[in-house]
Order: structure tokens, then sequence, then C-alpha cells
């Protein structure tokens, strides 16, 4: 009986990877490796901007927090333009050369960035950053394209545990290599990370990709036609609110836990510290957040997990400890951890798969808008409201954001 089980069992799990590609379990695991380093490498250095900005010259700590937001929109606002047509091009050439293209310009550009004289040498790289990196995006594209879709949230949630654990280790690496090394020492340790994760790809992994002729590209769908599928426009919205809210406070944290540490010398590591007990524990929830979704349904995670992520948030506003605010950065990424592998997990199940890459794209792109916009928002707020209001506002969208998932996304 116990054999005869274990064969149903077997041809059950043959069954769900019938639309997958060959090795896809190789290859997943191979681009979490990299997507791990590589989010390793951008953290050793993003958290840290405000400090690097008063580095190149900046005093006035109004004008820093200013700064902080403007260096976080600029690559945004570039990158809603190229998100799409990197998508484009990743269906039509391969998603494979697009994670190679992401990776690896973002090492030289990292290493250019250690080099900046001034705020505007250091924007204008961060400008074209904007336009060449994107390793998220091109990541999930490639991971969605070869696993079955019966496996979309198991795997699209260990992609997203590789996104949570490489920030906080990466920020708690870089904040004691800010404090002992000095801020321009850590971009070409990151760009040397992004270098390897490069690597990684470029030897690991195995994409089986056939150039669409042109009456299959026509087939595929225009940009148009993939954004007007059931579900996507409303999950457009989300991606962008989430991603708005998400990113008010994030020019202005590392200011607001200096208000709060006593070493002013260990602010650096102190606040690389925070990010990573709050990334590692959304790294936990992620892990396991995409099988729950493939079980009870994608909508009623999301629902939950931004819910939650909003009533953890407003409570930060109040903190007057760094020990106060540890705990609720870490109730916070326990909730976030689930949002990002459930929307893309929503996203794979409602695009057609040969248009991954547009449909990907696009949701890159509406994102990159709210990061881009967010940081804007919440570094004008601090320079004229002060640093603990951006918390209540994000809070309180995020709240509204659940409401808008429950009431109006599909259900898959």
């Amino acid at each position: 009986m116990e054999a005869k089980d274990k064969v149903q069992v077997q041809q059950s799990d043959s069954q769900l990877e019938t639309d997958g590609q060959p090795h896809w379990r190789r290859t997943l695991y191979a681009m979490w490796v990299a997507e791990l380093v590589v989010m390793v490498g951008f953290s050793f250095v993003m958290p840290f901007i405000p400090f690097y900005i008063r580095e190149l010259g900046v005093t006035d700590e109004r004008m820093v927090a200013i700064w902080a937001g403007i260096l976080v929109t600029g690559p945004g606002l570039v990158f809603v333009v190229s998100a799409p047509f990197w998508g484009t091009v990743a269906d039509r050439y391969g998603r494979k050369l697009m994670v190679e293209r992401a990776m690896f310009g973002g090492a030289i550009l990292l290493a250019l960035m250690g080099r900046a004289k001034n705020v505007h040498q250091l924007l204008a790289l961060r400008l074209v950053q904007g336009g060449v990196t994107g390793t998220v995006a091109a990541c999930m594209t490639l991971v969605s394209s070869i696993t079955p879709s019966a496996m979309l949230g198991y795997s699209l949630g260990l992609m997203q545990t590789a996104i949570f654990a490489g920030s906080p280790v990466g920020a708690w690496m870089g904040g004691m290599a800010a404090d002992r090394f000095g801020y321009r020492t850590t971009f070409y340790i990151a760009g040397g990370l992004l270098l390897l994760g490069g690597g990684v790809v470029f030897w690991g992994v195995r994409e089986k990709f056939s150039r669409p002729t042109p009456e299959m590209e026509r087939a595929n769908g225009s940009l148009r036609s993939v954004a007007h599928n059931p579900g996507f426009p409303t999950m457009l919205a989300v991606f962008f609110l989430v991603n708005f809210a998400g990113s008010i406070v994030a020019p202005i944290f590392p200011l607001f836990v200096e208000k709060l540490v006593v070493l002013k010398a260990k602010v650096a590591s102190t606040t690389g510290l925070i990010i990573g007990v709050s990334g590692l524990v959304a790294a936990i929830t992620a892990a396991s957040v995409g099988r729950i979704g493939d079980r009870i349904g994608h909508k009623k995670v999301l629902t939950g997990c931004t819910l939650c992520s909003g009533v953890f948030c407003i409570p930060q506003a109040f903190a007057q400890s760094v020990g106060q605010l540890l705990g609720l950065r870490a109730l916070f990424g326990l909730a976030a951890g689930g949002t990002g592998p459930t929307v893309n997990a929503i996203i794979a199940k409602i695009a057609p798969r040969n248009s991954y890459g547009k449909a990907f794209g696009l949701t890159t792109s509406v994102s990159a808008l709210g990061r881009a916009i967010g940081p804007l928002v919440g570094g004008l707020a601090a320079a004229w409201l002060g640093l603990r209001p951006p918390f209540v506002v994000m809070g309180v969208l995020l709240i509204a954001v659940a409401l808008v998932v429950a009431l109006r996304a599909k259900e898959v």
C-alpha cells in the first residue's frame, strides 16, 4: 500500500511539472544564489546614502533629506521607462540575457559611484543605474518562465527569501564596513558582489529559449493587450501603492535611527542591524507564504500581509529607543515578507506565460514609479514635518492597499 502511494505521489509531482522547463529546480537554485549575492551587494551601500551625501559636501540637514529622496527617486523614474522595454527584449531574445545585463551593468555602476566627487556625479550615475539594472524583475521573469504553474508560489517565494535575506545581510555587513573603512570602499565591495552574482548566472543557469517568430510575437500580444488581461489593472494599482507606501521612509530611516542611537559613531552599523533583523524575519515569512498561497489562494494571503504591515508600521513613529524600533521593525518584516512573492505569484497566474517579460516589465515599471515618488514624498515630508509623520502615512496607505486587494483583486 505504501509503495502504491509513493508511486501516486511521484506521478502527481510529474504532472505538476509538465509545463515547466527541464531541470527547472537546478536553474531556480542557481538563480537564488545569484540574487542573494546581488542583494547583499546593493544593500551594502543603499541604506547609507544619506551619510554618503554628507561626505560629498552637503551639510544642511534639510538638504541631506531632500537629496536622499532625489537620489532614490531619480533612478526609479528612469526605470519606469526602461522596465517595459527590457521586458519586451526579454520575451524576444531570452530572459537569462536580461539578468546578466542587470547584474554586470550594476557592478560597473556601483564601483563608479565610489569615485563620485560630488552629489551631482552620484545622481548622474544613479540615473544610469535606473536604466541599466533591475535584477529583481529580470530574475522573477526568468524563474516564472521556467517554473511549472502549480509551483509558482513556491518558486517566487523562494526567490523572495533571497531578496529579503540578502538585503539585511548586506545592510549589516555594509554598516560595519562603512564604520571601519568609510563609505567609498563599500561601493567597491558592492560592485564586486554584483560581478560575482552575474558570474553565477553566466555559468550556472540554463534557459531553453527559442526566439519567437513574428507571427508568435503578434499572437503573444503587445504591452497594451497584456495590461488588459482580467485582473491585471488592479494588480498594477496594487504594485504601485505597495511600493509607494513602502518606500516613503526609505531615505530618512537612517536619519531616524541616528536620532535614537546613543553612540553616534555606530549609527551606520546600528541602522544595518535594524534593517537586517527586519529583512531576515521577512525572509522567513517569504519562504513559507508561497506554499500557503498555492493552497488557500494568493488573494487572501496578500490581504492579510498588507493589512498587518500597515498596523505594525504606524507605531514606529512613536519609538523612543533603538530597542523599540527594532522590535516594531521585526513585526513589520514578519507581515511584509509575504507581500512580494504573493503579488508576483498573482501576476504569473493571470498573465500569459509567453508574455511574462512584458507582464513583469509593466509591473516593475509601476513599482519603480511608486518607489520613485515615495522617497521624494518622504524626504520632503521629513524636511518640513519631521522624521516621525512619514511612518504614520506609510501605515495608513498600506491599510488602504489591503482594502483594495480585498475588494478588487482577482481570486487565484
